[in-house]
Parts: C-alpha cells; structure tokens; sequence
C-alpha cells in the first residue's frame, strides 16, 4: 500500500484551501471531500463576504476551490472517512472502501448547524430561513426577523441582526435563558429587539420566501401566535462532524477537536480539560501537544482546520485561513520527519 505524505479529511473551505497550498508544495495530497461533498456552503445561496468576490453561489465557491486545488495536483475522492486505524506512523484511514496509508492528516469536517426539524423549516431553508447572522444579516435591511435560541449565540446572533433589521424578535422554548448575564443584559437593552418565552415554532409560513412563523405559546398546543417575518435564524447549537475520531485525537465537551493553539490558551487561562476524556489522565492537557504546530492535534503528525475547530467564528473566510494554517504545519512537520 502506498504511503501518501498527506490525506485531508474535509471537502469544504479550510479543506480545499489546504489541499491547494500542500499541492502547491509537491505533497500530492489526497481529498476525501465525503458523500455528498461540499459542507455547510452546499447549502447556502448568495456569499458577499469571502474575500474576492463580490456575489457569488455557495455550490460554485466549493466548485471553483476545487477547481484551483485540482489544477496544482490535488486527487479528491468524495468518499466519506469512517476511520483512523492506526494512530502512529504512518497513519492508516479506512474509508467506505478501502484503507489508505499517510505521513500526515488534516481533519476538516467542519461542523452542522442543528435545525428544528420542520419540513417547511428545511423547505425554505436559503430562502429566509439561515443558521448565520453575520453571513446572512445583510440581506435583510429593514425588515423583521426571528431568532430562536437561549444561548449566548443566539444573543449574539438577535444583535447582530439588529444592525440591519428594523424589529428582531428573540424565541425561546423555556421561560429563562441560559446565556451569560452580561449578554442577556445587552439584549434587554436594545430596543429593537423583543423577547418571547416559553414559546417553539411550530411551522414556517412562505412559498417562495419566508413570510411568517406559526409559534405553540406555553404548553398548549391550542394556544398559538403567529407572526409576520421575513427571516428566520436558527440558534440552537453546532454538532462538529469529528465523532469517528473521539477516539483517536483530544476533543473538547463540545466534541470541537483540541488543537495545540487551542490547549495553550485554555492552559493559559487555567481552564482544565473535563476530566474523564479517555485520552487524558486526571484532566491535564500538559504535555499532550506539539505547540511548535498551531494546528496539532494531541497526535503528532495529525493536523484540524476550519469548524470542527473554531465554535468561536464559523466563517468560510477563517475556515480557509485555518486550512492554509494547518498545510504550512504539515509542511513543515513532514520536511522534519
């Protein structure tokens, strides 16, 4: 079996980016862009905020990055990675194939916003219905829309909103938040923005667009509201796609994956890891990095990008930093080895 220098996990922006610079350096990298390929920005209409284009669709983004990394010598298979065998030198990846050997790995999975699970949520989904504010907050100038959350994001998402929309309504399914205090007080304070509690969405309103919301108020399903909307913003959580590693490489409660300029500022701060991680003794990360790589994971050799790192930005602009971050470290740890 033939010993690759690198195979990348991911097919979306951080792991497309980093396929074209390991390319660009002769590493003939390997992609598995999964089944189907592309991530989040598959699905997702109009992108103005990834640098160099003005407007451009989220499918043709992810066509033309692969495009530039096929044009240097990129392989991309869209297959899915079931596992990491081998955990040492050189690694072994078994997909739904076959198994394949590398000196390195970069993991870009990325991560799934979590939906509500309607029909007509999914049906309008790019439509009015979104998961990010800052990407999507543009488009809505002047009109009125739903954020529904309790947490910190969801915050963070009704404010950013509230920058371009003339009345952002806040929807929580219990009757307190469980944001932080300091952000719960900057929501209260906005006069644009207005809470509703101990309320869910029971069916999104609109044919071509979004047009309304239909909510269940309390716990009677008799007592209903519904409001005019012309966006929806779900903000309810990410999951990282990063489960067929957890036992392979330091993930953190979330199951975002622990790299070594994530370990350093969490030691800094005095943050100890949850403790009972099967990888961990006591809770300690000491030790546990190669902090010359920023992008190191607990395993030497092994390297993460994009949103199955970063629940802090989600962007496809730093997902592609992170991804160019991760091939520079691959290519300097293997002109090591």
């Amino acid at each position: 079996m033939e010993t690759r220098n690198v195979i990348i996990i991911g097919g979306g922006p951080a792991g497309l980016s980093a396929a074209l610079y390991t390319a660009r350096a002769g590493l003939n990298p390997l992609v598995f862009a999964g089944s189907p390929p592309g991530g989040q920005l598959m699905l997702t209409t109009e992108v103005e905020n990834f640098p160099g284009y003005e407007e451009i669709m989220g499918p043709d983004l992810i066509q033309t990055l692969r495009k530039q990394a096929l044009r240097f010598g990129t392989e991309i298979l869209d297959d899915n990675v079931k596992q990491i065998v081998s955990s040492s030198l050189p690694f072994t990846i078994k997909t739904s194939k076959t198994e394949y050997s590398t000196k390195s790995i970069i993991i870009a999975t990325g991560a799934k916003a979590l939906w509500l699970g309607l029909e007509s949520e999914t049906r309008l989904r790019g439509k009015g219905v979104s998961a990010c504010a800052t990407c999507d907050g543009f488009f809505f100038k002047d009109k009125i829309v739903a954020v529904v959350g309790g947490g910190d994001t969801a915050m963070e998402e009704a404010q950013t909103l509230s920058k371009f929309a003339k009345k952002v309504y806040l929807i929580h399914r219990k009757d307190s938040f469980r944001a932080s205090i300091i952000m719960q007080a900057r929501v209260k304070e906005n006069p644009k923005i207005e809470t509703i509690m101990n309320a869910s969405i029971r069916e999104v309103v609109g044919e071509q667009r979004v047009e309304g919301i239909k909510l269940e108020v309390g716990t009677s399903k008799i007592d209903a509201r519904s409001l005019s909307v012309d966006g929806l913003f779900i903000a309810i959580g990410h999951k990282p796609d990063t489960e067929v590693f957890k036992d392979n490489v330091i993930l953190d409660e979330k199951g975002y994956i622990v790299t070594s300029a994530v370990a350093a500022i969490n030691i800094a701060k005095n943050i100890p890891h949850p403790d009972g991680h099967p990888l961990l003794e006591g809770g300690s990360m000491e030790g546990m990095f190669n902090y010359k790589y920023q992008s190191m994971t607990s395993i030497s050799g092994i390297f993460a990008a994009g949103d199955c790192v970063d629940h802090t930005y989600r962007q496809a602009g730093t997902a592609s930093g992170m991804g160019i971050a991760a091939s520079l470290d691959a290519e300097r740890w293997i002109a090591t080895k």
